[in-house]
């Protein structure tokens, strides 16, 4: 099932939208005044002596990376995680790759995951391309429940953590008919695991795993029922004589519909998942949108579960360094790479960018208005 945002439409309605701007607007770029400005950037490094200099030092800065120069946020001293501008001509592939890697995540989502790389990706386009989305609109059509969720809170990593069982039996995948989700509250970190069946014992054998990775919990939750809860917890007691557990007093029905709202999320990226890949078997993406699930921003914890649990952000190789998408996609080799991060600006060479081009503005500041006399940093 084909459910990408066409292309052309979502160009259409750009250019529609930008039409509406200002033309000196700072966050749509066409090719031409992106390279526009970054003439005028590169010239404004070198000398500093008009309004139109401080301003764009203010705003711009440029990194070279294999002879290719790029527009980006000036750093603050000691920063060293860059932001891009980019061309409008980029904006439908940026948005595609964020869109499908988050597993079709909302605009807060979105926004979140776009805001680490890039600077002038808006709100507006964000819901523009979200609005053409066809998996999402199928998304939003689906009935909700109307129900005040209240966040599960515990005060410790591993305190208190959810085991649930999604039932798929009918849209089974081979022997493969529920998905049981385990879930730490503190963190939102979640696992998931196809089950052949949801007899106690599988699910204890999974759990089990869990636990001798990640530690046991002093309380297990389930809303499957409080006899299953107990079943599991026995189960892992026999087959772990060291761990003694206890089973999650029953929970306000605010507090239920924070579960079924995570479980739902689940299933709406799987079958996101499934779409983008032409796929039926959805046990295949388990492990994806677990990855995605648990990297994504968690508005109720303020970041994502990933950087709850580890505290640091999820890696995805050099997809996740500083370099331009076009760099990253170009290179195949170690080699290779040494030889960008040979030709791309160092820590410390960024650092003396920095401290050069705030001097500049710093000086340019003290400069009476409309003044005819040089600037003080060609003096």
């Amino acid at each position: 099932m084909d459910t990408a945002v066409n292309r052309n439409l979502f160009l259409e309605k750009l250019n529609a939208l930008i039409a509406g701007k200002r033309e000196d607007n700072c966050f749509y770029f066409s090719q031409e005044k992106y390279s526009k400005i970054l003439s005028e950037v590169v010239s404004a490094k070198i000398k500093c002596n008009t309004p139109l200099d401080y301003r764009r030092l203010k705003r711009f800065d440029v990194s070279k990376i294999n002879d290719e120069e790029k527009l980006i946020v000036p750093l603050k001293p000691g920063e060293t995680n860059i932001q891009y501008y980019v061309t409008n001509e980029e904006l439908y592939s940026i948005l595609y790759e964020t869109h499908t890697r988050i597993g079709h995540g909302g605009r807060t989502r979105m926004l979140k995951e776009l805001q680490v790389k890039y600077k002038n990706i808006t709100y507006e386009v964000v819901m523009l391309y979200l609005n053409l989305c066809k998996q999402c609109q199928m998304k939003h059509c689906a009935p909700k429940k109307g129900i005040v969720v209240k966040p599960m809170v515990s005060s410790e990593l591993n305190s208190r953590c959810q085991v649930d069982l999604i039932d798929l039996q009918s849209n089974r995948n081979g022997e493969y008919k529920f998905i049981m989700v385990y879930q730490d509250h503190l963190t939102k970190f979640v696992q998931l695991r196809p089950l052949k069946t949801k007899r106690a014992e599988e699910v204890a054998h999974h759990v089990l795993s869990i636990f001798l990775t990640f530690g046991a919990p002093a309380i297990l939750q389930s809303d499957n029922g409080r006899e299953f809860s107990n079943q599991v917890i026995s189960e892992i007691c026999a087959m772990w004589k060291d761990v003694k557990i206890v089973h999650g007093k029953p929970r306000h029905s605010q507090t239920q519909g924070s579960v079924e709202r995570a479980n739902q999320d689940i299933q709406n990226m799987l079958t996101a998942w499934m779409n983008d890949n032409d796929t039926n078997k959805w046990s295949d993406g388990l492990s994806f949108v677990q990855f995605a699930k648990n990297t994504t921003y968690h508005e109720g914890i303020r970041q994502s579960p990933y950087e709850a649990m580890f505290g640091v952000k999820a890696k995805r190789g050099i997809a996740s360094s500083f370099l331009p998408g076009e760099q990253i996609a170009s290179i195949e080799t170690e080699v290779q790479l040494e030889e960008t991060a040979n030709t791309s600006e160092t820590e410390e060479q960024l650092e003396e960018t920095v401290n050069a081009n705030k001097k500049k503005i710093e000086q340019w500041s003290y400069r009476k208005p409309y003044s005819k006399e040089p600037c003080l940093a060609l003096k």
